[in-house]
């Protein structure tokens, strides 16, 4: 089936997020705008207009009634999901680079970047304070002196942050009181993305040491690596299936100089047990920054280099892959 094209943005995409239900996606670039769209078809139904600088980071809560963004222009921003309107304005140090909701909707957290002379911090805010909003102070704020956090995630019940750095560690941020539960190494360089499974009881981190790997959330006992010849830019795990799709390719300012043949800018899909590839998608005209599953497992979106997200439908039973021997 041909993949829907969604034509929104300008710049080369940041981060894709659907809803809980999988009816809306939502995308952020480096060019200012969030979009909300319809998984479906592919129709926008509209923006967040309000950044001033590359959005960095996107997340939508439970029930999807806000949505939460991460800018470049030293901001995080909270959203009314259905009207655009923006609800509290989180200013920051420096560039935010991950965020996110718990479970319940009521936390946020979001880290900031090391950069012009501060270092990386990782705040939380329970948005039922409204004092906390209104004086810019989180009830905790970490400091990550060692190396940035470059992606987190929330891990099961809202009790900690699972956090992926600049130098390949992984670390368990305690919700309530910010101290550091746990801490592996399994990467040797810098962690692109971390996603979990539907359920929380996995996550999945996609590295610039071209692997890919699966841990339980809980313990961060590693448990696959999928190994590819080129960094990992971002990796997801199939809600119904035991696949898993990663995207990535050769860096950015390279690409000018190879065809997209060589560059390996395909969607590649891994048996999640048996660690082997079995096919590969192509589509995007530069490296793939992001990749989601849709919570019914029946199509994935990928955002790339290039500034178009692609929702490529599939049944999991029967897949049309380019299998390379």
């Amino acid at each position: 089936m041909r993949p829907i094209l969604l034509q929104g943005h300008e710049r080369s995409i940041t981060q894709i997020k659907y809803n809980r239900e999988g009816d809306l996606i939502f995308s952020v670039a480096k060019d200012t705008v969030v979009n909300a769209w319809y998984s479906a078809n592919g129709e926008r139904l509209g923006t967040y207009n309000g950044h001033t600088g590359a959005v960095w980071c996107v997340d939508v809560d439970w029930d999807t009634k806000h949505v939460l963004t991460g800018s470049a222009d030293n901001s995080c921003r909270l959203w009314d999901c259905q009207t655009g309107k923006q609800l509290a304005l989180l200013k920051t140090s420096s560039a935010v680079r991950t965020c996110g909701f718990d479970f319940s909707g009521n936390i946020i957290m979001y880290s900031t970047d090391k950069q012009m002379g501060y270092q990386c911090f990782l705040h939380y805010f329970d948005l039922r304070d409204p004092s906390q909003i209104e004086d810019n102070e989180p009830y905790i704020k970490v400091p990550c002196s060692e190396s940035k956090i470059t992606s987190a995630v929330w891990g099961p019940l809202g009790e900690y942050v699972i956090a992926g750095h600049e130098n390949g560690e992984i670390n368990q941020f305690s919700a309530k009181s910010g101290e550091i539960i746990k801490t592996v190494k399994e990467h040797t360089k810098q962690i692109n993305d971390i996603q979990t499974s539907i359920d929380l009881t996995m996550v999945i981190t996609a590295s610039k040491d071209n692997t890919a790997k699966l841990f339980d959330s809980y313990t961060l006992d590693h448990i696959k690596t999928f190994k590819t010849e080129r960094p990992v830019n971002s990796a997801a795990v199939s809600p119904i299936m035991d696949h898993v799709v990663m995207g990535g390719g050769q860096e950015a300012m390279e690409v000018t100089t190879t065809s997209t043949r060589i560059g390996k800018f395909e969607a590649r899909f891994f048996h999640a047990a048996f660690e082997e590839e079995f096919g590969r998608v192509k589509g995007h005209f530069g490296p793939i920054n992001c990749v989601a599953f849709h919570p019914d497992g029946k199509s994935y979106s990928s955002g790339g280099e290039d500034g178009y997200v692609r929702i490529h439908y599939f049944d999991p039973q029967y897949f049309e892959f380019e299998i390379e021997s």
